[in-house]
């Protein structure tokens, strides 16, 4: 995902599909070099800095997501004291959720079940960006610096435009902060060049050491459930499955997951930069009819597409156009007889 859908969302599969949810301080300046008109503009290095200073800022503030006329805000403060990365993930609205993150390693806390589930940190959550390397970007988008500073939050920001070089994919718009290089703010371009989803900080101190408070859970969580999902890699095409991804992207995931019920999901996810791809397949089962979604459908700029393949159900949804997900997801074929030879 790019950082506008890195949001207070998270995407479960359980049996089928969940969609909802989300010391020495280093500067990251955004450097920003006049380019000629002629010249073609792929600066994947000013998306760099902005990932760069994600990680490497101290700051603390409240953010909004905002998908259609609805609105979520969530409270962040992250800390990095030249070694380690620490960050607290509250949502504000709807039931309690707080992530605690060290570095990669995640705890999502669940107060009404008291239970911790424990995860890994996506790299594009906001105010990150980048999933993988700056090669796929250039190749599949153009990055181009906006002359006129926006103000988000009381800071002036750089407007950064991100075109898609097709119409497979979706465009972005991003405003850093000059001083630091922050992402303060993220929209997703449809092909039509209406703004599908955003996220932007209301409040945001930028520099100061974070107090450790702001870093600690609201509950006391000693004796809580521990829940930790169980998967390994695993290689789709040695199981018959026939995946041709989309012009751009390429897989960077394939996992096996083991759920509760003993029922298992496979899982690959495509990236082609900024936007990702993930298909999910469990076995079809006669006697359950509440498959969704059932062809296409859509959750901000999420679409998803429900299909059924031999004795398999797969869903898929990504951040890209609902043809293009459309057309991979029937394009998709499963031959256990040919992966055996």
């Amino acid at each position: 995902m790019v950082a506008v859908t890195a949001k207070t969302v998270v995407l479960l599969v359980t049996s089928a599909l969940a969609v909802l949810t989300a010391g020495a301080q280093a500067q990251v300046p955004l450097a920003v070099a006049p380019q000629s008109q002629a010249q073609p503009l792929a600066d994947s290095k000013l998306l760099s800095q902005i990932q760069r200073a994600a990680h490497s800022l101290n700051y603390a503030g409240v953010f909004t997501y905002q998908q259609g006329g609805a609105i979520e805000s969530s409270r962040l403060a992250h800390g990095f004291d030249g070694q380690n990365e620490t960050e607290k993930l509250e949502l504000l609205d709807g039931p309690a959720r707080e992530y605690l993150r060290r570095n990669e390693d995640v705890q999502c806390l669940i107060p009404e079940q008291k239970t911790v589930l424990l995860e890994k940190q996506r790299g594009d959550r906001f105010p990150g960006l980048l999933l993988s390397n700056t090669q796929s970007i250039d190749e599949n988008y153009s990055v181009r610096p906006l002359p006129q500073p926006m103000r988000v939050a009381g800071r002036t920001c750089q407007l950064i435009d991100v075109a898609p070089r097709d119409a497979a994919r979706y465009g972005y718009r991003l405003c850093a902060d000059i001083e630091t290089g922050l992402l303060l703010k993220a929209q997703t371009i449809n092909t039509d060049g209406h703004v599908v989803e955003q996220v932007a900080f209301t409040e945001i101190a930028i520099g100061s050491a974070v107090a450790q408070n702001l870093l600690q859970p609201s509950w006391p969580i000693a004796g809580w459930t521990v829940l930790e999902p169980v998967q390994k890699t695993v290689d789709l095409k040695s199981l018959g499955w026939n995946i041709h991804a989309p012009a751009g992207f390429a897989p960077t995931s394939q996992l096996q997951q083991f759920f509760a019920d003993n029922k298992v999901v496979h899982q690959m996810v495509l990236s082609d930069g900024l936007a990702t791809i993930s298909i999910f397949i469990e076995p079809y089962l006669n006697e359950r009819s509440d498959y969704k979604p059932l062809g296409a459908a859509q959750v901000g700029s999420v679409n998803l597409y429900g299909v059924r393949v031999a004795n398999f159900w797969l869903t898929v949804l990504g951040e890209v156009p609902a043809s293009t997900l459309e057309k991979f997801a029937q394009s998709i074929q499963y031959a256990p007889n040919a992966a055996s030879k």
